[in-house]
C-alpha cells in the first residue's frame, strides 16, 4: 500500500505533544499542563492564528465533555444510589451473600475478574461496569481486595480481554475483517485466542503486583472505601475520627448508643457499618432488608433483558448506549425509592443531595481528564473540527491516522517486523480512547502488508485489533477506564500507570505467539 500522506507542521507538533504527554505519564507527573500547551501549539500550527489557538484551549475540553458526559452521568447516578443505600445500611446487607463466594481477597479478585469478563463479553463494558460496580465491587472491597486491585481487575478482564475480542457481538472483528478484506470468523477466532493470552498475562502480573495489599475480610474496608474521595491524580481520605461511620460488631437489631457514644448491641460474628444517623427504626430495618434484595434483583433483571435478544429472535432488548441508559435510569429510580423509604417527608431534599453528591464525585474524579482527552480528540477526524476552528460540516484532518499511514513505509517487510509494526500502529490509533476508531486503519494495513510479505492477513488484523482496543480502553485515562477508576475510587492516572506494564507485556507475548503458530 502506497502512502500519499503529506505531513504538515501541525502533524509534527501534534506528534511532539503525544510524546510529551506519554513521557510525563511515565514520570508520574500530572499531564494536564502539557495537554493544554500541546493543544495550543497544535492548533496554532494548523491555523496560524493565535486567537484560534487560544479558543481551542477552551473548545478541546468542551468537546471532550460532550463525548464523555454519558460516563459522568452513569457514575453520578450509581454513586447517588450507593449513598442512598448507605443511609439505611442496605449496602452492607447487600454484599453479605457474596461472602460465601468471596471468602477472602484473593478469591474475590479472581471472581471479580471472571464476572467482569463474562458480562463485558455479552454486553460491552459500558453497561456492564455499572452493574459490576453496583453489586460485586463493594463485595470485593469487603472481602479484602484493594480498590486499586479491583480497578485493575475490571479493566483487564472487562475493558481489555472481553472487548478486544468482542467475540459475541462481533463489531470489532467485523470492522477489522472488512478493512482487511478477509473472512470475519477468521479474525474473530484469532482475536479470541490473542485476547485470552494478553488478558491472562496482564491479569497474572497485576495480581502479583497487588497481592501483598490484599487483606482479610472486614467491614472496615468498606467503610474506608465509601469515605474515600478521589481526583484523577490523588486519593483524599478523611482524617482519622472524622468519618461518620463506625464499626459495630454484631447484628443490627436493638442497636443503642452506649457510654462514650459507642454502639452496642447483640453480639455476633458479622461486622456491619453503622453511624449515629444509621440507628434505624424497625420500619427502616425492614426496608433495609428489602432493598438489599431488590437492588441485586433489579440489576439481574437488566442482565436478563440484555441477554434475551440472543435467545429470542426478534426481541429488541437493549445494548450499547441504550443499555447504559437503562442502568442509569434504574439507578435513579431506585435511589428515589430508597430515599423515600428512609424518610418520605425528606425525600425531595435527600434525593437532591444524593444527586448533587454523585455529580460532585464524578466531576472531582474525572474533570482533569477533559483537557487531556481534548488534546487527543484533535487527532481524530470525527471530533477535531470544532477544536480546530473549522466551520460546521467541514471535513477535519485525521492527524493521528495520517501519522500512522506515513510511518507504514518504514516497517521492514518481514513477518516479525510487520506484526509488531501493526501492533504499534494499533496502539497509536488507540490513544484517542475509542479503541474501535483505529480498526479500519489497522485492518487496511494488515491487508496490504500481509499480502506483500506472505503472512496471514487475518492474523495481522487480529494483532492490530489487540493493540487498538487494549490501548484505547486500558491505557488511556479518557476512555471507559475513567468510569472503572471512579467506581473503584482510585485515581485514573494511577490506574493507567499500573496497567501499563501488564498490558504491554501481554500484547508483546500474544503477538509473538501469533507469529509462531500462524
Amino acid at each position: 500500500m502506497e502512502s500519499h500522506v503529506v505531513l504538515t507542521s501541525a502533524h509534527w507538533v501534534y506528534l511532539c505533544g503525544v510524546v510529551s504527554i506519554i513521557t510525563t505519564l511515565v514520570f508520574r507527573a500530572n499531564v494536564v499542563a502539557p495537554a493544554i500547551l500541546a493543544t495550543f501549539a497544535t492548533v496554532f500550527a494548523f491555523s496560524g492564528q493565535v486567537s484560534t489557538a487560544i479558543e481551542a484551549v477552551f473548545f478541546a475540553p468542551l468537546t471532550a465533555a460532550r463525548e464523555l458526559f454519558n460516563i459522568f452521568l452513569v457514575i453520578s447516578l450509581m454513586t447517588a444510589l450507593l449513598n442512598a443505600l448507605k443511609r439505611i445500611n442496605a449496602d452492607v446487607r447487600m454484599v453479605q451473600p457474596f461472602r460465601a463466594v468471596m471468602v477472602n481477597g484473593h478469591v474475590g479478585f479472581f471472581v471479580l475478574g471472571f464476572v467482569s469478563y463474562v458480562l463485558s463479553l455479552f454486553f460491552w463494558p459500558t453497561p456492564a461496569v455499572p452493574l459490576i460496580a453496583g453489586i460485586l465491587l463493594p463485595a470485593a472491597i469487603y472481602a479484602g481486595v484493594p480498590p486499586l486491585g479491583a480497578a485493575l481487575c475490571i479493566g483487564i478482564a472487562g475493558l481489555g480481554t472481553a472487548l478486544s475480542s468482542d467475540y459475541v457481538i462481533k463489531v470489532a472483528p467485523g470492522i477489522s475483517a472488512k478493512a482487511a478484506a478477509v473472512a470475519m470468523p477468521d479474525v474473530a477466532d484469532k482475536a479470541l485466542l490473542l485476547s485470552l493470552i494478553t488478558g491472562g498475562i496482564a491479569f497474572l502480573i497485576a495480581y502479583l503486583r497487588i497481592r501483598k495489599q490484599i487483606q482479610a475480610p472486614d467491614a472496615r474496608h468498606l467503610e474506608r472505601w465509601e469515605a474515600t474521595q478521589v481526583t484523577a491524580n490523588a486519593v483524599v481520605t478523611p482524617a482519622a475520627g472524622t468519618s461518620r461511620a463506625r464499626i459495630r460488631r454484631g447484628k443490627p437489631q436493638h442497636a443503642s448508643v452506649g457510654d462514650g457514644g459507642q454502639v452496642s448491641g447483640a453480639s455476633g460474628s458479622r461486622a456491619l457499618l453503622l453511624s449515629s444517623r444509621d440507628l434505624l427504626t424497625p420500619w427502616q430495618e425492614r426496608w433495609s432488608r428489602c432493598f438489599a434484595i431488590v437492588i441485586p434483583v433489579a440489576f439481574l433483571a437488566i442482565v436478563v433483558y440484555m441477554v434475551l435478544p440472543h435467545l429470542i429472535p426478534g426481541f429488541k432488548g437493549a445494548s450499547g448506549a441504550a443499555a447504559a441508559a437503562l442502568v442509569g435510569g434504574v439507578s435513579a429510580l431506585l435511589m428515589v425509592a430508597v430515599a423515600a423509604a428512609r424518610d418520605y417527608r425528606a425525600m425531595c431534599r435527600s434525593t437532591a443531595e444524593h444527586v448533587t453528591e454523585g455529580l460532585v464525585f464524578s466531576f472531582r474524579a474525572m474533570s482533569s481528564v477533559l483537557p487531556i482527552a481534548g488534546f487527543f480528540f484533535i487527532g481524530v477526524a470525527g471530533t477535531a473540527a470544532p477544536i480546530l476552528g473549522l466551520p460546521a460540516g467541514t471535513h477535519a484532518p485525521g492527524l493521528l491516522a495520517d501519522l500512522v499511514k506515513a510511518g507504514e513505509v518504514y516497517i521492514p517487510h518481514n513477518a516479525f517486523f510487520v506484526s509488531y509494526g501493526i501492533l504499534l500502529a494499533g496502539m497509536v490509533t488507540g490513544i484517542d480512547g475509542s479503541g474501535f476508531a483505529g480498526l479500519p486503519l489497522t485492518g487496511a494495513l494488515a491487508g496490504a502488508l500481509g499480502r506483500t510479505v506472505g503472512f496471514d492477513v487475518s492474523t495481522l488484523a487480529a494483532i492490530g485489533q489487540m493493540g487498538s482496543v487494549w490501548t484505547g480502553k486500558t491505557l488511556t485515562a479518557w476512555s471507559a477506564l475513567a468510569a472503572v477508576a471512579s467506581f473503584a475510587r482510585v485515581p485514573v492516572l494511577q490506574a493507567v500507570r499500573y496497567l501499563l506494564l501488564p498490558v504491554v507485556s501481554g500484547l508483546v507475548v500474544s503477538t509473538l505467539v501469533a507469529i509462531l503458530i500462524w
